[in-house]
């Protein structure tokens, strides 16, 4: 089933999009509130399919979920050899799938302008996709990790990468560098969509993006090197992750601007600016279109800084 949030006068409303019509979930604001309160997803989708459906404009879209916790994963290996002296890439990579916590109060919507951090020079985006979890998991082997995953949707993690190579000097982070926006959305697809698609360690969907009308990245999700299953079993070991958390996949081999520019790819010619018009497509999870905005002011620090 695919769901989404629709912008309304008075907030969101949750549908089910079905043959390009949405069919109201009634009390029901986002796919998060559904989670939240114990719902059967399918049997919201199901009873919303039986009633009207109405057209709508993708432009209204808002992000299907507000998370209660977020972590964004390294499981592209081709993106991290891109970002490594000489494509290097440190045998702990594949023992292990390393992830940040990020900041669910900068969850933004698939069609929402992004600012550019206060003091950065070098903005970029990262094309990945993430899993949500239906019910809460603590220490599960990977099987019953990936049992637990409701379904999943496009995760855009949008970088200041001079503050986030600054603060990693430090042996820290990132944390100013990572958690200005992410763009969840638009769709949310149950898991069960995905059948017939597998596909390596995931499944064959093609992702993309484009800058300006012009395109950057050409992946796929199953040039993954970590299964999902495998991501939230290290994530949740030895912890509790919530019911309705987010896990991101990390970047998607050639989904960023830095790899390109440290490759030396004449896809690189400079970091985002304002006015630029980020777009991409993830099959089954829809499109995102952004439009990059001035940051807001510094305050400098008692430092300075």
């Amino acid at each position: 089933m695919r769901f989404a949030s629709l912008r309304t006068a008075d907030g969101q409303e949750l549908g089910l999009v079905a043959e390009d019509l949405f069919h109201p979930v009634p009390g029901y604001r986002d796919v998060s509130e559904a989670i939240e309160r114990g719902a059967d997803l399918h049997a919201l989708g199901e009873a919303a399919r039986r009633e009207d459906g109405r057209a709508f404009d993708e432009e209204d879209l808002a992000s299907p979920l507000r998370p209660p916790a977020m972590r964004d994963c390294m499981c592209f290996h081709e993106h991290i050899r891109n970002c490594s002296p000489e494509g290097a890439l440190d045998p702990l990579h594949s023992q292990f799938p390393a992830f940040y916590i990020s900041n669910g109060n900068a969850v933004i919507g698939p069609r929402e302008d992004v600012r550019i951090p206060p003091g950065s020079a070098r903005f970029d985006v990262e094309l990945e996709l993430c899993a949500v979890l239906a019910r809460a998991v603590s220490n599960p082997t990977p099987e019953e990790a990936r049992a637990a995953i409701l379904g999943y949707t496009t995760y855009l993690d949008w970088s200041a990468r001079d503050l986030q190579m600054q603060e990693m000097t430090l042996r820290l982070g990132p944390a100013k560098g990572k958690d200005s926006a992410t763009t969840l959305g638009p769709y949310f697809v149950t898991a069960d969509e995905f059948a017939g698609r597998e596909s390596g360690l995931s499944y064959d969907v093609p992702m993309r993006a484009w800058i300006n009308g012009r395109q950057i990245t050409a992946g796929n999700w199953n040039t993954i090197n970590w299964n999902m299953g495998d991501v939230i079993a290290y994530a949740a070991r030895g912890t509790t992750l919530s019911a309705g958390e987010v896990l991101g996949s990390g970047t998607v081999g050639g989904g960023c601007l830095i790899e390109h520019e440290l490759t030396g790819s004449e896809t690189f010619t400079r970091y985002l600016r304002p006015g630029d018009v980020v777009e991409t497509s993830i099959d089954l999870l829809g499109s995102t279109r952004q439009r990059i905005v001035e940051g807001l002011p510094v305050h400098p620090l008692s430092s300075g800084y």
